[in-house]
């Protein structure tokens, strides 16, 4: 068993060190470019990329800190601020990745009769704005943390972990207080299931209007060559950008629904690695995200890197 702990711990310092580079990378990539300049799409990146690093960098020193038993800490108040901005950042990413999905569902929607005519979010002070909601929605769903019960039924049992429960909801089958309740399962609903039920709503929209795009594009057959030459010219650039936020979007619907089944199916205190699954569920999409996004528009190639 010890064997077996130690070859996760190598695992997860593996996974972070993943998502920490690809996160900084794609900051990186899209700072290169003068701020002023950046443009809306870009900019949903870079928050979400800054949500994704301040839940790997916090959520690791949270595990660190409680979970591993590396530190006693009696007071329950580092332990509600660490939970605090480990759900601040994991909210922030879920809300920006359902921002990205509107926004490029938006932008193929009518594309052929809007032509080259922008979308409301393109303009960068609607950007600044929704950024914005994104990130107090997160601060006004992560603030019930420093309100909710910790003591368990059995005091001593929290007081092993230093006042910090893998469970942080404290709601299991004989002990689960009625603000305990309601925080979860309404953090369930805002925070897990409603993005889903968007992001695969939005999914689901692109994919359609592909498939409707190339039904008239194969249907009309008396075209100019010049026209065809301009769609080619613009279409790969495009057609690669919707790709990669399609898979990013099934990789998102991916984590969350397990980690949906698991907060529903399973009771944290009677499952003995609910601290690894919600790590490897959690961090999956922070980590892979940057760089399915970052390759599929572009940013992390070497010429975007060597350019000053």
């Amino acid at each position: 068993m010890s064997g077996f702990s130690v070859n996760l711990l190598g695992l997860r310092i593996f996974i972070s060190c993943i998502g920490l580079v690809g996160n900084v990378f794609l900051i990186l990539s899209i700072l290169k470019t003068k701020f002023s300049r950046v443009k809306s799409f870009e900019f949903f990146l870079l928050g979400l990329a800054t949500a994704n690093l301040d839940e790997i960098v916090i959520m690791n020193i949270y595990d660190t800190v409680f979970l591993e038993d590396y530190f006693i800490i009696t007071s329950t108040w580092p332990c509600r601020i660490l939970k605090f901005l480990t759900m601040f950042g994991e909210i922030s990413s879920i809300l920006f990745t359902v921002l990205i999905s509107i926004y490029r569902y938006q932008k193929l929607r009518d594309a052929s009769t809007r032509v080259s005519l922008p979308i409301c979010l393109d303009s960068i002070r609607t950007a600044w704005l929704v950024s914005g909601v994104c990130v107090v929605l997160s601060l006004l769903l992560s603030v019930p943390i420093f309100v909710i019960n910790l003591q368990g039924p059995a005091d001593n049992v929290t007081r092993d972990k230093g006042s910090c429960p893998p469970d942080f909801f404290q709601c299991g089958k004989h002990f689960c207080p009625l603000i305990n309740r309601v925080y979860k399962y309404l953090f369930i609903m805002m925070c897990y299931l409603l993005p889903l039920i968007i992001v695969t709503g939005a999914g689901c929209l692109i994919i359609r209007v592909l498939l409707s795009q190339r039904k008239r594009v194969t249907s009309v057959t008396s075209v100019s060559m010049s026209s065809q030459t301009r769609k080619k010219s613009k279409g790969p650039g495009r057609q690669r950008s919707v790709i990669a936020v399609l898979a990013a979007m099934g990789l998102f619907q991916v984590d969350w629904t397990l980690y949906l089944i698991f907060q529903l199916a399973f009771i944290p205190t009677d499952f003995p690695f609910w601290e690894e699954m919600e790590f490897f569920i959690s961090t999956s999409y922070t980590s892979i995200s940057p760089y399915v996004y970052g390759i599929g528009n572009n940013l992390f190639s070497l010429k975007n890197f060597m350019r000053k």
